[in-house]
């Protein structure tokens, strides 16, 4: 499970962030808890959401093309010095007991623009840190476990620290987070990247990588399943606040209970991921795990026990961590060289990009329908989104038999 870390920069880089991702789930858990308790806003919840992640949608194809041409270990060292930056300013801000939303507002969007960046690269210089080619599945896999453990580890010590010292806590906390990461960073031996001897066109990038990914027609298909799933369904975690104060009458701790019930499904996932020997079948087990997603969010919307509804979070985690990685996987072992970093800056915009665009929807839809249907209705999308896929799926495989020459199909199918 932990080859990748036989590579030394990836050790750095693993446990450097060990620490500053936890620190980042505090504060997003801070902040979501922090607008609703302020506001009582359903919309201005997911508006705070919106703002951290729309950039995303925008900007990471152009992050693709800069990060693709400019060195990723100094820009991974520049991106996370401005997002420590963020951190601390918003930290001097609720320290100094200034509850401004707007100032709140602005500074999630300002975070949304680093991070467009830095993901992108983050995801592109994977391949730059680990030595044996082959670890590089189970490098994204330990990623993603690390991401994982610290959505549990993160909303739980936020639930803690809230209900018994105060948000500003959480946030210094956070800012505190990023000194291991940059002395990481710093101490990693990485062969300087080369630049493009062509100056940046972004317009021809854009139009080459989205050439690339439309003729790659089962790394589209997948992109399009994750596009749906972000918008129409991921967004669902947006509601939980409500769940844990409105529906099981609980308080910011309860909250941190159903963060950390789809951190620990999502950390099972990766566990198993990281595990597999081989990246194939990679459709395979996001069908699976998409439809475990859809009927977990499903029996979440009519639960009225908190034991089912946290049970539900976990099988959820599962199923999204197993969609998303598998797409992740499939991406970074699929991909062209030269068209890695704008392949996964496609990835980025439609995992990240759509999150924020979903949670908008479904605050606006859940103040018409309720909250419970809203998401009941989300868990019935993601179903059918996966029997739309796995039907193109075997049409186009129809399609392929019926125009191969007879002699080959036995061979190739």
């Amino acid at each position: 499970m932990f080859k990748a870390l036989k590579s030394k920069n990836f050790k750095l880089f693993f446990y450097g962030q060990s620490v500053s991702v936890i620190g980042t789930w505090m504060q997003k858990t801070a902040v979501s808890w922090m607008v609703y308790s302020i506001t009582g806003s359903v919309f201005l919840l997911g508006l705070a959401t919106f703002l951290s992640m729309i950039p995303s949608l925008f900007l990471a194809p152009l992050a693709g093309s800069i990060i693709g041409r400019y060195d990723r270990h100094r820009a991974m060292i520049v991106l996370q010095s401005l997002a420590m930056l963020q951190a601390g300013t918003l930290a001097l801000l609720i320290y100094l007991k200034i509850y401004n939303i707007n100032f709140i507002l602005a500074l999630s969007l300002i975070q949304g623009i680093i991070n467009a960046f830095d993901m992108t690269c983050r995801q592109t210089m994977m391949i730059d840190i680990v030595n044996d080619k082959e670890d590089l599945p189970n490098a994204v896999a330990l990623n993603s476990t690390l991401n994982n453990f610290a959505r549990i580890a993160g909303p739980a010590l936020a639930g803690i620290i809230l209900h018994t010292y105060g948000e500003d806590i959480c946030f210094i906390g956070n800012f505190i987070s990023y000194v291991p990461v940059l002395i990481s960073l710093f101490m990693m031996k990485i062969t300087p990247h080369i630049k493009a001897e062509n100056k940046l066109k972004m317009l021809d990038d854009l139009i080459e990588g989205l050439d690339y990914v439309k003729k790659e027609t089962e790394m589209a298909r997948m992109l399009l399943m994750l596009m749906c799933s972000s918008m129409f369904v991921i967004s669902f975690n947006t509601l939980m606040p409500v769940f844990a104060k409105d529906i099981f009458s609980g308080n910011a701790e309860t909250f941190s209970w159903f963060e950390s019930a789809a951190g620990i499904g999502s950390v099972l996932a990766a566990v198993y991921i990281a595990n597999l020997k081989s990246s194939g079948n990679m459709n395979k087990l996001m069908i699976s795990a998409s439809l475990l997603m859809g009927f977990s969010i499903i029996i979440l919307a009519i639960s009225s026990n908190l034991t089912v509804a946290l049970i539900c979070m976990t099988l959820s985690g599962i199923g999204m961590m197993g969609q998303t990685s598998s797409i992740n996987i499939y991406i970074q072992t699929q991909s062209a060289v030269n068209m890695r970093s704008r392949s996964i800056s496609y990835y980025m915009m439609a995992y990240q990009g759509m999150i924020p665009v979903g949670s908008l929807i479904i605050g606006y839809v859940s103040h018409s329908l309720g909250v419970r249907a809203t998401v009941a209705i989300q868990g019935i999308i993601c179903i059918i989104s996966v029997i739309v896929y796995v039907y193109y799926k075997k049409h186009k495989s129809s399609e392929d038999l019926e125009t191969c020459p007879v002699e080959y199909r036995n061979s190739k199918f």
